[in-house]
Order: C-alpha cells, then structure tokens, then sequence
C-alpha cells in the first residue's frame, strides 16, 4: 500500500469576494505541477459562495461533473432544459460530454452555500449531454458508506452514474469507530477526502479537510478519532 497525506492548509485558495475558493488540484490560476490530478480526477474544488452570487453561465466539455452541496443549496440552469435547486442531502452528475452550458447561482439572498464540485475525465468522450440529481439520507446509513456515484455497469439502481470505472461514496461515522474498505476494481486508486472529523489512515492522522491518496493495494482500514463525515472516491489511475 502506498498513501500520500494532503493537508488542508497546502491546497490552492482563491478570494474573489463573492467566492471563497479551496482548489485540492490545479485549478484558474492556482497551478501544481505535483497536483494536476489524481488518476483520472481532475478538480476537487471546496467552495463558500456568496448569498446572491454564483457562477454564470459558461460551458464544459468531455467531463463527469459531480456536485455534493455541504450547506445550503445551488440554482441549476443548463442548455440540455434542466433547471432547479440541488441542495444539502442530494448529489448532481452532469455528463458534459459533446457540450453543454450551465450556470449555477447560490438558491438562498441571506445566506452562503459550501459546495464541493469535482470532476472526473470521462472513459468515453462526445457522448450525448446528461443531467441526473438524487437525495441520499446518511444519517439513516451512519458508519457505512453509501454508494452516491458508481459506472454504468456497476450501478444497482441506487446511486447516479457516471462515464467512468469510478465510485464515490458519502459516511458519516462515530467516534471510536472502523471501516474497512475494499478496492472494488482491481488497480484502482483512492482519494479519500475527510469533510468533518478526525480520522487515522495508514499510521496517518487526517484532520477536516485534509485528504489521502491511496494506491497499490485491495484494501485499507479506516480508524474514526471522532465524529466523521468523508468523501472516498474510487478511481482509476
């Protein structure tokens, strides 16, 4: 097993006012050469936006694009005829494939909405534009991992699908809990990222936001020091 420790405080920042940005891989103008990606992973961005603002509409291409709002919710808008409110508790994929223009607009005037957006290289490029959005209840499933996002042809009907080998997964776990997670396809690497808590991985101790990378092995233990909510992400490399 081979595993690098992120800490929250190494990522890239942006301070545009109306948006608080926290970028885990290359991003704008924040550029890593040591954290363009992880395997097929592109961007990891953890955003505070602003009561009122947001992004406008702009275009994607070629790109799995997944949102997991953490507080208040996002007003959708895209080209395909999709509009709405994707707010905390739910999961939004959208296939950008052959192109597609969205905007997305914190829904609240009074109050700040966190985001983490992440975006995954496709296995299959120019396919035809998709928008999917889902609630799931963690609570109800705590100290396990609920299954949010998952490839086509590995998805039990449950979780949103996406155009790769790649599965994402929500928890949250007590204190002095474990989990034990095992790689689902065989070469795939883990980018595990811990939104609230502390948690030890590996001999290594990751407090929030903080984020691991895991490769060369079939499974790795989870030891929950307190209350914890993680996104562990699957993908290949």
């Amino acid at each position: 097993m081979t595993s690098q420790l992120y800490k929250a405080n190494t990522r890239g920042t942006a301070d545009f006012g109306w948006l608080q940005a926290n970028f885990s891989f290359s991003f704008g103008n924040y550029f890593n050469p040591e954290r363009v990606q992880f395997g097929m992973l592109r961007v990891l961005n953890d955003d505070t936006i602003a009561a009122g603002a947001g992004f406008g509409t702009h275009g994607h291409a070629n790109m799995e694009i997944i949102t997991i709002p953490l507080e208040g919710g996002l007003m959708h808008k895209d080209s395909m005829g999709n509009e709405g409110v994707i707010r905390f508790g739910e999961v939004q994929v959208m296939s950008a494939g052959s192109g597609v223009e969205h905007s997305e607009m914190n829904a609240s005037k009074t109050e700040r909405a966190k985001t983490l957006q992440l975006w995954v290289f496709p296995d299959t490029e120019e396919v035809t534009p998709r928008y999917d959005q889902k609630s799931f209840d963690l609570e109800q499933h705590k100290n396990t991992f609920v299954n949010v996002v998952s490839p086509k042809d590995h998805n039990d009907g449950n979780a949103l699908w996406v155009h790769q080998k790649t599965f994402f997964y929500l928890g949250i776990f007590d204190a002095n809990t474990s989990y034990t997670y095992s790689i689902q396809i065989p070469n795939n690497g883990v980018y595990l990222f811990l939104i609230e808590g502390e948690i030890e991985i590996n001999n290594q101790i990751l407090t929030a936001r903080d984020a691991i990378g895991i490769t060369a092995t079939t499974a790795f233990d989870i030891k929950i020091k307190s209350k914890a909510k993680i996104l562990l992400i699957e993908i290949p490399m």
